[in-house]
């Protein structure tokens, strides 16, 4: 039965689209690669993953949170079209863990984890963009290990920034800064005004009439050549399809390669999964996106996006969320604002390089404050020691290693705070005025020996102990055998034993002959 198009979807797909080719762009720059490979992502986040995605609402494209991952790989392959086989192989790496039902992942990596890797990555694209921001444009600086292309760090980098600074690329950054802090005000961001014209839009648009304004009363001082967007401008539409860069399949032998896709892989799973979490929760209608076809989804968006010459793809909140407050319906919405983007970049790349490279350094740069501000820190320092040392851990494992052995540092963090929580909550020793109660609570492991150990030389002699098991599911053998010698020697410390267990449940503790 044929199904009208739903109008709501149109315009939001215009909006989306408002909202995605400036972010595109900027992605594309901060990954230190041609913008054209942004919008070649933008493209076929929205058609192809639009297409094979379960998820009504969800928009996808390059996405902010791996442009770490993306500028420090093309460094170290020290080719774009080497590091393009990587994406493709992280896109089958993808449907294999789409295959396998691995849709469950993020369930069992640490929010504390999860959280730090977003603010690290934050913060690595607030330094990024710092030079980009104050106009200085004339070397990208590498991304990882606070690396630079030209052996200096990132720090001595942005001291030369400063030393070469453009004051109207300074003025039009921190103009675009407030428009979008003010687009942050809750009044503004429930009205007509900010669906129609969203924040990175206003922000693009006033930079290119700032520098316009600038050419034509003061030349020397607009923003000119690399300070602008550089795309390349055909002569005809289908010559766009002839000069897209092409993978490199010589490059299967390098390890490097499958190190970046292995990388890219995990962590655009893990935010693809994260954002359409959040997104179903926006969703009017409480759909539920089937997480292990989301995942075939995005290994088939990065296919194709790293067979066409472009940037990794991830399901992004940002375009997903400005998606859901257009009122869309449906995926069609998704897929039109894909179409949209290709149309853009074949008919009209001379007005996409009017767009000042700091317009695009702001947008990033207060997309990484809101991965990584102050109040991210405060929250987790409140939660306690255990959240907030994994929380930390994972920045700084990220920021002077790398993006895949913080992660894994991280996660060994959270793991280790997870097991010495167990320690203390699966077995718990108390007293009262007449004994002693030793509670087993779910499961208990050879991990807990030592602590039980300690807890039983604990117990003063001449006294009673009462061992509860009512809540055990699961007591390891080397804890039994460790209950058993305390239960035959108590006598010789004058310690009565009594054993409470369920009505249904016969004793775990017994002499094994």
């Amino acid at each position: 039965q044929f199904k009208p198009i739903p109008a709501a979807d149109i315009p939001a797909s215009i909006v989306v689209f408002l909202v995605a080719l400036p972010l595109c762009l900027g992605v594309a720059v901060a990954s230190d690669a041609n913008p054209i490979a942004g919008i070649i992502a933008g493209m076929v986040g929205g058609i192809v993953v639009g297409v094979l995605s379960g998820s009504p609402l969800s928009v996808s494209g390059p996405a902010a949170g791996l442009t770490a991952i993306v500028a420090a790989a093309i460094a170290k392959l020290n080719s774009y079209e080497v590091f393009l086989l990587s994406v493709i192989i992280a896109g089958v790496l993808q449907i294999i863990m789409g295959y396998l039902k691995a849709g469950i992942i993020g369930d069992y990596i640490p929010n504390a984890v999860i959280k730090g890797m977003l603010a690290a990555i934050g913060i690595i694209l607030i330094l990024k963009q710092l030079p980009h921001l104050v106009g200085y444009d004339v070397d990208p600086i590498g991304m990882a290990s606070f690396e630079h292309k030209t052996q200096e760090n990132i720090f001595s980098a942005l001291k030369n920034a400063f030393d070469l600074f453009s004051p109207l690329a300074i003025f039009i950054g921190l103009a675009s800064l407030f428009l979008l802090a003010f687009y942050e005000h809750p009044l503004l961001k429930k009205s007509r005004v900010a669906h129609l014209l969203p924040g990175p839009l206003v922000v693009v648009l006033s930079g290119v009439l700032i520098n316009a304004y600038a050419l034509r009363t003061m030349p020397a001082l607009a923003l000119q050549g690399e300070q602008l967007v550089e795309l390349p401008v055909f002569e005809q539409p289908i010559d766009f399809f002839y000069g897209l860069p092409r993978p490199d399949f010589s490059g299967l032998r390098n390890a490097q390669v499958w190190i970046t896709a292995i990388t890219l892989s995990i962590v655009a799973s893990l935010e693809s999964l994260l954002s359409i979490e959040a997104i179903d929760k926006l969703d009017p209608e409480k759909r539920i996106t089937p997480t292990n076809r989301e995942l075939k989804a995005q290994g088939a968006g990065n296919i194709i996006s790293g067979l066409l010459g472009g940037l990794p793809v991830t399901s992004v909140i940002v375009r997903s969320s400005a998606n859901v407050n257009a009122g869309a319906v449906s995926k069609l919405s998704a897929i039109l604002h894909g179409v949209l983007l290709l149309l853009s970049v074949l008919f009209i790349p001379d007005l996409l390089n009017l767009i000042p490279k700091a317009s695009l350094a702001a947008i990033l740069i207060f997309t990484g404050y809101k991965m990584a501000n102050l109040s991210l820190f405060s929250s987790y320092f409140r939660m306690g020691w255990n959240q907030f040392l994994p929380f930390s851990i994972t920045i700084a494992a990220i920021l002077f290693t790398d993006l895949l052995i913080g992660i894994v540092i991280g996660i060994a963090t959270g793991f280790i705070f997870v097991i010495k929580s167990n320690f203390h909550t699966a077995i718990v020793l108390s007293q009262n005025e007449y004994h002693y109660t030793l509670q087993f609570t779910k499961e208990v492991s050879f991990l807990n020996k030592g602590l039980l150990k300690s807890l039983l030389e604990s117990i003063p002699n001449d006294t009673v102990i009462v061992i509860d098991t009512t809540q055990l599911e699961f007591m390891d053998k080397d804890i039994i055998d460790l209950m058993n010698d305390f239960i035959a020697n108590a006598a010789t410390r004058g310690i009565s034993v009594e054993i409470k267990k369920a009505d249904n449940e016969r004793s775990v503790f017994f002499k094994v002959h």
